[in-house]
């Protein structure tokens, strides 16, 4: 029979057998566990400051949300990223949305923003526009939707008068320059109805009041607005006194006689030169042709010009044309002699420039 020292040495080597292998598996789980605690807990966005963004559109696949992500270049650790991204099964809920690339973040909670559709709102804001298929164009490019989804709620007449408008033309002047902040999965027709909540908020009753005492409508008040804005785009400062300037033609039954709204009939907006070719087009939206206000804006008016219509210089000014030093500044008349002057002066400095048309 083995000795008392023989079990003992015999019971050490069993021992000995299985603290090696536990000892590496110990080893091997606490450096797995490390190593999942890191990849899922450790922050991996790294944007200096700089506020990033990335937007999932519909339909897209995770690998393709995930290889964005990368160019982004706020990624420390791409390989974790994606392998987080595999085990938290991103590519079942792939969720369309503009979503913020957090400084600080970590895998776990920039996967999870993305699988629970977490959005950052995104700040809209449009000028410089002046057909509706180019603002039909400008909000597909800042929602999930397409232009034709757009233009076929504001080509609407029924949709117009839903909205309190007579008919698609006045339902352009809704859309008041400015910055709103929506979601990029917001459908058009709740784009439309908060931009109408705007426009309700922007016209106060002390808004409205003026207006009235002027003896016109909203519409009316944005697309002279409109003509004023492009009349003097340079300098806010002027426009109070060139929108006198058409107040008092209009109230004499004068015709406006706005070469902004002759670039606007021709459809040619890179006219800098109105000549008499561009004076026969018959539009409406031509004001040597048609006395009054043409139908609608000719484009979206920032509040300024708006503002200067309903607070317009007093004076006695009929006429007015651009200087002729090209400050961007214009020279006002009270009578069409010293206007005819004026814009001889104007069309001289034209001339001398080499601008023909």
């Amino acid at each position: 029979m083995p000795t008392p020292d023989e079990y003992r040495a015999r019971a050490t080597r069993r021992r000995n057998r299985f603290a090696y292998p536990l000892g590496i598996f110990g080893i091997l789980l606490i450096t797995f566990s490390y190593y999942f605690y890191q990849i899922f807990y450790t922050p991996n966005v790294e944007t200096k400051g700089r506020p990033t963004y990335v937007v999932v559109k519909p339909g897209q696949s995770a690998k393709t949300v995930l290889e964005t992500i990368d160019q982004s270049g706020v990624i420390v650790d791409k390989l974790s990223l994606h392998f987080v991204a595999r085990l938290m099964k991103y590519e079942q809920l792939v969720k369309p949305g503009r979503y913020e690339l957090k400084d600080g973040y970590t895998n776990r909670q920039l996967i999870n923003d993305l699988r629970r559709g977490i959005q950052s709102p995104l700040k809209l804001t449009f000028q410089n526009i002046r057909l509706r298929r180019d603002l039909a164009r400008k909000l597909s490019e800042s929602f999930a939707s397409r232009p034709q989804q757009f233009d076929s709620l504001l080509s609407s007449n029924a949709y117009a008068r839903d909205l309190g408008f007579r008919d698609t033309t006045a339902l352009l002047t809704m859309f008041i320059p400015n910055t709103y902040e929506l979601y990029y999965t917001t459908p058009p027709a709740k784009v439309l109805k908060r931009l109408k909540e705007e426009y309700e908020k922007f016209w106060t009753p002390a808004r409205d009041a003026k207006a009235k005492a002027l003896g016109m409508s909203r519409a009316e008040v944005s697309t002279l607005a409109s003509i004023v804005e492009a009349e003097q785009q340079q300098h806010a400062d002027e426009r109070p006194r060139v929108a006198g300037v058409y107040l008092n033609r209009l109230k004499r039954g004068m015709k406006l006689q706005a070469d902004p709204t002759v670039v606007y009939a021709n459809g040619d907006f890179g006219i800098r030169r109105v000549l008499n070719v561009h004076l026969q087009k018959d539009s409406p939206y031509n004001t040597y042709k048609y006395a009054g206000l043409p139908p609608g804006p000719i484009n979206l008016p920032s509040i300024a010009s708006i503002d200067a219509v309903l607070n317009p210089e007093q004076h006695n000014y009929l006429y007015f044309c651009a200087k002729e030093d090209f400050s961007g500044y214009h020279a006002f008349a009270t009578n069409e002699r010293d206007h005819i002057l004026n814009a001889r002066r104007y069309q001289a400095a034209l001339t001398r420039s080499g601008i023909m048309k």
